[in-house]
């Protein structure tokens, strides 16, 4: 067992060989060890280690603003939201800045191996490309130490890796979604991205999934720490099925928590330019720039994808269904945490 340092509160196990060498066999990227972080085991690659003390222990502002969530579960559709909403409606400069300038996401860079880092380098020979794959691969702690204020940071860790002092000092907006529909999401976003490089079919990405043996898993621990914070005066916690039903609710809501002033001709617009015809359009936010830089795979589909609530039953069979029944059921049982269902 090894443990980070003295001032990191978890311990932190490497994951057994033979699981790493099944993973091996469908996700095709440089990384080849995996660790599992604290006691409910969440699961991220080796280079996770290196940074995990500098988030638990990262200084963080009254203006700080996070959007914290599982993989896939809307955060790009909320952090558009909250940083349009929380700079006084200011869409003219959302479509001008990439949503990745805008917001930090914060342990991006413990995903991205040094391996891959040297050969994307070795690709391009644009300086500003080569400059950009420098900054964006940075530990996101010093890159937000020198950030200006109010920071906008983003991540998919759980509340109880991020620091303590954080829903006593910033504001967290939290974003949930079914899970079958997140790991539909997920599993074409592995295939997509050539940090992650899954070549598996979806069935055997569900049972990782189930497993608690793909990044930031397991699922329910995570989003059962957000819900137990759920009445915290500094926490905003939203499912992404009420945004696809009511979007406007949802806004308004965001609105009241970030203090923001709220006119309906406002809520419209931005209604309308949250819309997913109006988002795959929208290339501040569909992350071309991930695409220049080489970080995706050819001939996947793209970042953006349907967008919609319940589309996990064009992918699931029988058996995966009477799975993921018995799996919500069970983590369930101790909590009264339910997602919303809507046709």
């Amino acid at each position: 067992m090894d443990t980070v340092k003295q001032d990191y509160p978890w311990e932190i196990q490497d994951v057994e060989p033979n699981l790493a060498g099944e993973l091996a066999k469908y996700f095709r990227n440089e990384h080849k060890n995996y660790i599992r972080v604290g006691p409910k085991g969440y699961f991220f690659p080796q280079t996770f280690k290196d940074e995990a003390v500098n988030i638990y222990n990262m200084q963080i502002r009254a203006s700080d603003v996070f959007v914290a969530s599982y993989p896939r579960s809307g955060s790009t559709l909320t952090r558009e939201l909250v940083w349009i909403v929380a700079n006084d409606w200011d869409f003219e400069k959302s479509v001008t800045i990439p949503l990745v300038g805008r917001f930090m996401f914060l342990e991006f860079p413990t995903l991205v191996h040094p391996e891959l880092i040297d050969r994307i380098m070795s690709e391009t020979k644009e300086e500003t490309k080569m400059n950009l794959i420098q900054m964006i691969t940075q530990p996101g702690t010093t890159r937000l130490s020198n950030a200006a204020s109010p920071r906008f940071i983003y991540t998919h860790l759980a509340l109880s890796l991020l620091p303590p002092s954080l829903m006593e000092t910033g504001k967290v907006v939290y974003v949930a979604r079914d899970p079958r529909d997140v790991v539909v999401s997920f599993y074409h976003m592995n295939r997509l991205h050539r940090l992650l490089g899954y070549i598996g079919d979806m069935k055997t990405f569900w049972n990782f999934f189930m497993q608690n043996s793909i990044y930031w898993t397991p699922y329910f621990e995570n989003v059962k720490e957000a819900w137990a914070m759920r009445h915290h005066t500094n926490m905003l916690f939203l499912f992404y099925e009420d945004m696809v039903q009511d979007l406007p609710s949802v806004i308004r809501r965001v609105a009241s928590f970030l203090n923001k002033p709220c006119l309906e001709d406002k809520v419209a617009r931005l209604t309308k330019h949250l819309s997913i015809d109006s988002f795959r359009k929208n290339k501040a936010v569909n992350y071309e720039i991930m695409d220049e830089l080489g970080l995706l795979n050819d001939g996947e589909q793209p970042y953006i994808r349907k967008g919609k609530a319940g589309g996990w039953r064009d992918y699931f069979d029988e058996e995966m269904t009477q799975q993921a029944k018995k799996w919500i059921a069970d983590n369930l049982r101790d909590t009264d945490l339910r997602f919303p269902t809507h046709k």
